[in-house]
């Protein structure tokens, strides 16, 4: 209840406005350019990444009930 008070509605106008005042209307298109990249290069390291660490399921086949000895 206390953070909906203080991140409300009227708090981003006033941040979106200073933003605006601080780095002019033309920079904003620019800096969510950049963002869209960094977040697009930062899901493809992700994804590379995750194919690294995870085994393949086409080389390592899981053991079945049969390979069990008794």
């Amino acid at each position: 209840m206390f953070l909906s008070e203080i991140f409300g509605p009227d708090l981003l106008v006033v941040i979106i406005a200073g933003v605006v005042l601080l780095f002019g209307g033309a920079a904003i298109p620019k800096f969510a350019r950049n963002l869209g990249q960094s977040k697009r290069e930062f899901e493809n390291g992700m994804k590379s990444v995750k194919e690294i660490t995870e085994p393949s399921s086409k080389t390592a086949a899981p053991p079945s009930a049969s390979d069990s000895s008794d």
